[in-house]
C-alpha cells in the first residue's frame, strides 16, 4: 500500500523499529538467561550464551535467502514472509522444554527476523546513496539502539512478574504492531528498473558481482570483526555484570547505560558524517578502538577486573568507538552496490554474521572469571580490521 505523504522522520523511526524487533529477540532475553538454562537443563553459564549467538546465525543465513528473493519479489513481501517464520519460531521457544529445541527455535528467530533486518537496509540503499545514506543509516541506528537501553529492564520485570516465557510473547505483541504500520505505511521501494526475474543465474551474477567490488568486500569483513568483538559482549554482559561483579538486578541499568553510549555517540556520528564523510570518521574510530583496548590489556594483564567505574569507562569509550564503525561500514559497503542492493545487503549481513558468531563462541569460551579475555579479542579484531580498513582506497566522497 502506498502512501507518498509519509515523512523522512516517519520512514527513518519505521526502518528503526524493523531493527528493533531483531534487538528486543535478543536484548530483553539477557536476564533470563540462567532462568532460561536452569528450566531447559543447559551445562553450564557458558552454554547460556548460545541462546544469543545461535539468532545471530540465524540471522545470517537468512539474509541470504530474503535478500535475492527481495530483488525479484520486493522489499515488502518479504518483510512478511520473514515475521511468519518469526512466529512460527517464537511459538517454538514458547513450547519447548528441551534446550536443543530451543537452540533450534533461536536460529529460526534469527531467520524470521533477518528478513526485516535486510530490507530495512536494503529500503534505505534504494532510497539514499553517498554520506545521505549513512546519515540516514546512523539515525536508523541511534533510534534502534534505544530499544537496548529499556530492552534489559523490560526482560527483568517481565522475568519478576510473569515468567521468561512472557518476555517471547511480548516480542511477538510488538512485532506485531510494527509490521502492521509497515503494511500500512511504507511503500515499495524496490525500482523496477533493478528488479530481476527469480533465477539461480541472477543471484550468481549477483554473487559475483558483489566479489569483484573489493571494497564491498573489505568493508563486509570488517563488519564481520566488529560485529563479533560486540557480541562476545551482548552473549556475556549478563555474566559479567551479575556474575563476575556480582550485580543481580542492576545488570538491565549498567546494560542500559552503555547502551546509551552507543546511542548518543550514533547521534554525534549522524549530525557529522556529511561535514567529515564516513571514511574519516570510520579511520579516527578504528584507531581508538584498538588503542582503548591495548590500553586496557596492558593495565590490566594478570586478570584482576577493575572496580567498576574504571570497567565502564574503558567500555563507554569502547563501544563509543563502535558507534561510529557499526553504520558506516555498511554504508560504505552498500555504496557502490546500487543496482544489487538486495543481494548486496544480503551477502554483507549473511558474511559478517557468519564470522561474527564463531568470533563470539570462540572469545566468550575464555569468559569465566575475568573480563580480560573480551578486551583482548576488541585488541586483535580492531588490529586485523585496521590493516585491512588500510588496503581499501579512501573512496571519492557522493552526495545525495
Amino acid at each position: 500500500m502506498k502512501n507518498q505523504t509519509r515523512s523522512q522522520f516517519e520512514f527513518v523511526v519505521l526502518m528503526a523499529a524493523l531493527m528493533s524487533i531483531v534487538a528486543l529477540s535478543i536484548d530483553a532475553v539477557l536476564p533470563a538467561l540462567p532462568k532460561i538454562g536452569d528450566y531447559l537443563g543447559s551445562v553450564n553459564e557458558t552454554e547460556n550464551q548460545k541462546l544469543i549467538t545461535t539468532i545471530f546465525l540465524g540471522l545470517g543465513f537468512g539474509q541470504l535467502i530474503f535478500g535475492p528473493l527481495s530483488d525479484t519479489f520486493g522489499r515488502k513481501p518479504m518483510v512478511y514472509f520473514g515475521f511468519v517464520v518469526f512466529i512460527i519460531a517464537s511459538i517454538i521457544c514458547i513450547t519447548t522444554r528441551n534446550f536443543e529445541m530451543m537452540l533450534f527455535g533461536r536460529v529460526l528467530q534469527g531467520i524470521g527476523l533477518s528478513s526485516p533486518r535486510t530490507m530495512s537496509t536494503a529500503i534505505v540503499r534504494d532510497s539514499y546513496s553517498g554520506d545521505h545514506m549513512a546519515k540516514i543509516l546512523s539515525v536508523v541506528t541511534m533510534t534502534f539502539i534505544l530499544v537496548p537501553v529499556i530492552a534489559p529492564m523490560l526482560g527483568q520485570f517481565l522475568l519478576s512478574h510473569f515468567g521468561w516465557h512472557s518476555i517471547f510473547t511480548v516480542n511477538l505483541a510488538f512485532g506485531s504492531i510494527i509490521i502492521f504500520w509497515f503494511w500500512r505505511r511504507q511503500p515499495e521501494t524496490l525500482h523496477e528498473n533493478y528488479q530481476k526475474s527469480f533465477r539461480f543465474s541472477n543471484f550468481k551474477s549477483g554473487t559475483i558481482t558483489f566479489f569483484r567490488i573489493k571494497s564491498a568486500v573489505i568493508y563486509t569483513l570488517l563488519s564481520g570483526l566488529i560485529t563479533g568483538s560486540f557480541m562476545v559482549y551482548l552473549s556475556t554482559s549478563q555474566q559479567i555484570f551479575q556474575v563476575q561483579y556480582e550485580l543481580g538486578d542492576l545488570f538491565p541499568y549498567i546494560f542500559g547505560s552503555l547502551a546509551v553510549t552507543i546511542g548518543l555517540s550514533t547521534f554525534l556520528n549522524s549530525a557529522i558524517v556529511i561535514r567529515f564523510g564516513m571514511w574519516n570518521l570510520v579511520h579516527i574510530a578504528l584507531i581508538a578502538f584498538v588503542i582503548n583496548s591495548l590500553i586496557y590489556v596492558i593495565l590490566f594483564w594478570s586478570g584482576i577486573n577493575p572496580p567498576l567505574e574504571l570497567l565502564m569507562v574503558f567500555l563507554m569509550i569502547q563501544f563509543a568507538s563502535v558507534a561510529f564503525l557499526f553504520g558506516n561500514y555498511r554504508a560504505l559497503a552498500m555504496q557502490p552496490m546500487g543496482h544489487i542492493a538486495g543481494i548486496g545487503a544480503a551477502l554483507n549481513g549473511f558474511i559478517s554474521t557468519v564470522m561474527a558468531v564463531p568470533i563470539a563462541n570462540f572469545i566468550g569460551s575464555f569468559i569465566k572469571t575475568s573480563v580480560l579475555p573480551l578486551f583482548i579479542g576488541f585488541f586483535v579484531t580492531g588490529l586485523i580490521g585496521l590493516i585491512l580498513f588500510y588496503s581499501v582506497k579512501k573512496p571519492v566522497r557522493v552526495k545525495a
